[in-house]
């Protein structure tokens, strides 16, 4: 078994999600945390075991001993940094979304597509094992044709500080948004062809909308929406309903359960034609970042495409980009 040698840039909320799941893998080392406060990067190294730490990740791209990058900063910093890693031959781990707009998302998935290094963004539902399961059955046709479907995802942001600098590098439709579009198309097997929605900003401080909503079709004629709301005075939920012509699947997480949480997720199924409920109990790690980290070292040692490949990567984030003018503009949006 390879051990793959691992540096950390950007040891905040989703970079220590990361590095808490993998520095204890037999297949990982971590040889370095970056950060640009250097107290949350040395206490990083101090949690992992690596040997270094900074503020600055371009020295340690020299070392020889990394093998890949997981980088976990702000959105505007992926392109630069990914160009200086994939320079100095990395293979890198990317959290989402690829890019603050579509010139330079576009610039990502293409500099993506002639690295001669493998590059896996974070969409982190893809390794899932509820949404893994809950696509499996829609393929299956349990619930008939997918025609509807419901996501919402709204936080109760009583960490202003972490949410504010979030909203200052985009908006909930882009940074959370991709996900969805993803899961959608996913699902669906077909492209999102249509979009318009609503936004506001409850935080008149904020610089983008801190409340979202996207409507959607997909090319099969599946309408659909996914609400955002990153706010303190909104109200945490959690809504994801696939409905077709057969029944309905609803998902819902461990930790939102009224009871029986030890079971893991809920994904319950309803038959439009008996009536009958049927209830499964999937025990789910959220974001199992190892899974990720696995689909990336496949692609290392199998040359495989990745999952989401980047041709999907790069559909769901043009899609969000719709979204977000057509929430603008108040138009509805064509692709």
């Amino acid at each position: 078994m390879k051990r793959y040698g691992v540096m950390l840039i950007g040891c905040g909320h989703i970079g220590m999600t990361h590095l808490c799941d993998i520095y204890f893998r037999d297949n990982v080392k971590i040889i370095a945390t970056v950060d640009s406060d250097i107290e949350r990067a040395k206490d990083a190294a101090k949690k992992s075991g690596a040997a270094s730490f900074g503020t600055d990740y371009r020295p340690f791209l020299d070392d020889p001993m990394i093998d890949v990058v997981i980088i976990a900063t702000y959105t505007s910093s992926h392109l630069p940094i990914l160009r200086d890693c994939l320079a100095k031959g990395k293979h890198v781990l990317c959290e989402k979304p690829i890019g603050t707009d579509l010139s330079n998302g576009k610039e990502f998935a293409d500099e993506v597509r002639k690295a001669k290094t493998k590059v896996l963004v974070a969409h982190i539902l893809r390794h899932n094992s509820s949404y893994i399961k809950l696509q499996k059955m829609i393929s299956e046709g349990v619930i008939g044709d997918l025609r509807m479907i419901r996501m919402t995802q709204n936080h109760h942001t009583v960490d202003r500080k972490r949410f504010r600098n979030l909203l200052t590098d985009c908006s909930p439709i882009l940074d959370c948004g991709v996900h969805y579009i993803d899961v959608a198309q996913w699902f669906t097997g077909s492209k999102i062809v249509e979009v318009s929605g609503i936004g506001t900003k409850i935080d008149e401080r904020s610089v983008n909308c801190d409340y979202t909503v996207m409507n959607f079709k997909t090319e099969s004629g599946c309408v659909g929406y996914f609400e955002a709301g990153w706010n303190p005075g909104v109200s945490s939920l959690n809504v994801k309903d696939f409905i077709g012509t057969k029944g309905r699947l609803t998902l819902t997480l461990a930790e939102n359960r009224p009871s029986d949480r030890e079971e893991g997720d809920l994904i319950s199924l309803y038959k439009t034609e008996t009536g009958e409920y049927i209830t499964i109990n999937n025990p789910s790690e959220y974001k199992d970042m190892y899974a990720q980290f696995t689909t990336l070292t496949d692609m290392i040692e199998n040359d495989t495409d990745g999952d989401p490949t980047i041709d999907e990567v790069e559909s769901a984030f043009r899609v969000a980009c719709a979204a977000e003018e057509a929430i603008a503009t108040g138009r509805v949006i064509r692709l």
